[in-house]
This record gives C-alpha cells, sequence and structure tokens, in this order.
C-alpha cells in the first residue's frame, strides 16, 4: 500500500475498471462464483444477486456501493455466511459456504470472520470490555494483551471500558462494535454502513482506524456503504445494480465515485 495517510486519505487518481477486465490472482480472502439468491417463488419471486462472480484481496478494502435494491447488503450478508445463496458459490479463503454443516459455519464466522453491524448489536448487560472480548470467550479463547490494547487505544475506548452501552454515545457503541471486529484479527472483516449512525467527526475516526487495520495489520475489509466519501478511504469500490456488478473503482477519490453513483442513478 502507498500514498495514503493513517487517515486514509488519497492522492492517487481514480481509474475506472471494466468488469471484464477483473482478473484473479489466486490471493483472495473471499469470492463469490455466479453467486444468485432468489426471494419468494413465482410471480413474487425478487432476485437479489444475479451470477455475481467477484474477488476480494487479501489485505485491501473494498467498498460496495449501488443504489437502493441494488443487492449490496445481501451480497454482504451471503459473503459473511448470515444468508445463503439460491445458487452459486462463496468462499472464504478456500472454503466453500455451501460445503459447511451449520455447525461448521458458524464455527467458520466465529473463528475467521468479523463483522460489523450498523445498529451495533452489542449487549446491553455488558461494559464495553466484555462486548469486546464477548466473541472470544464464546470461543474459549483470551484477547491477545498486544492486539487489545491496540484496538482500544486506536479506537480511543480506555475510558470507558468499564461502562455499558446505555452510557456510552452512538459513535462510542459504533467503536466498540469494530473493536469487537477487529480484537480477534479475523481474516477478513464484513462492514454494513458502519458509519450510517455516525456523526461526520466519529465516522472519520472509525474510517481510519479501518484505513489503519488494512495498512499496518494486514486485515481484509469489505464495507456496504452509500457514502461516497467513506468509500473514498477503500482501495477499490464494486458497484453493483440490479443484483450484478456494474463498475469497479481503484484508487477512488469522493469526486470518482459520486460520478459512478450518479450515472447509476443514485
Amino acid at each position: 500500500m502507498s500514498g495514503r495517510s493513517s487517515a486514509g486519505v488519497r492522492s492517487a487518481s481514480a481509474t475506472l475498471v471494466a468488469v471484464s477486465d477483473i482478473s484473479t490472482t489466486g490471493t483472495d480472502a473471499a469470492r463469490t462464483v455466479n453467486a444468485v439468491k432468489v426471494y419468494g417463488k413465482g410471480d413474487t419471486a425478487v432476485t437479489a444477486l444475479d451470477g455475481i462472480s467477484v474477488e476480494f484481496g487479501r489485505g485491501e478494502f473494498t467498498a460496495i456501493m449501488g443504489p437502493s435494491g441494488s443487492g449490496k447488503s445481501t451480497l454482504l450478508h451471503c459473503l459473511a455466511g448470515l444468508d445463503t445463496l439460491t445458487s452459486g458459490e462463496i468462499f472464504i479463503g478456500d472454503t466453500e459456504l455451501g460445503s459447511l454443516s451449520e455447525k461448521n459455519l458458524t464455527l467458520l464466522r466465529r473463528e475467521r470472520v468479523g463483522f460489523i453491524f450498523q445498529a451495533y448489536n452489542l449487549v446491553p448487560t455488558l461494559n464495553a470490555e466484555d462486548n469486546i472480548t464477548l466473541p472470544l470467550a464464546i470461543a474459549g479463547r483470551k484477547a491477545d494483551p498486544e492486539a487489545f490494547d491496540d484496538v482500544v487505544d486506536s479506537m480511543k475506548l480506555r475510558e470507558r471500558l468499564s461502562h455499558r452501552p446505555a452510557e456510552l454515545s452512538g459513535g462510542q457503541q459504533q467503536r466498540v462494535a469494530a473493536a469487537r471486529a477487529l480484537v480477534s484479527r479475523p481474516e477478513i472483516i464484513f462492514a454494513d454502513e458502519p458509519t450510517g449512525n455516525l456523526d461526520s467527526k466519529s465516522g472519520l475516526e472509525l474510517l481510519a482506524f479501518m484505513r489503519k487495520a488494512v495498512d499496518e495489520k494486514n486485515q481484509t475489509i469489505v464495507m456496504v456503504t452509500h457514502d461516497p466519501g467513506g468509500a473514498s478511504h477503500a482501495d477499490r469500490v464494486v458497484f453493483l445494480g440490479d443484483g450484478k456488478v456494474v463498475h469497479e473503482v481503484t484508487e477512488p477519490t469522493t469526486e470518482a465515485v459520486f460520478e459512478v453513483m450518479k450515472s447509476l442513478g443514485n
């Protein structure tokens, strides 16, 4: 990675890449092959994903964007194993999710995947520290002290570890949710509109931390967002339209992302 500050500000110009030119490098953290997701049957059937094949490289930050109803959240949830495909395949590393039993899928999500929800999904009776370490505790593991301290200090949560969610601001709750996803250093982190409920300052702080996790810890992040400014923190932006991949931008700038979104009718 090069040409960016710790806050993820880009100086490089944006490049629009045709979908047909996207190549597979063999170093994917996740990928889909002809992914189809249909809700309902017959006349009421809705195709949310329509044969999507896309790769997400290790150690990269990818944003997924598109108009409402384009399938971006469905794609993210299927990638994370929170929903299943109607047909096609999804891989985390070399593991195809459809081949796993429910138990093994649960274990994969616990051991190899992190998820940052827009709605935080914190346990109200636990303090911030226990919420951060909860997935590790469920897995019978303890947080690595160095990783825990790094996440807590980077997210400016040191003085809030003893507070329960009701005692935290919205921005602090989202930072706890992000710390929970990042503390175990999973193979890949999925984030669904992580700045959607935050003020601009808190949102920028979270995006800067996610950028740092990719640049300094070589973590992989896939984020759904509607915000061109947020997407500009990523290495690439994948655009969906009507359940298909329709564009991709590398080295994104806010302006370049906005122009593509405008062309897609958003």
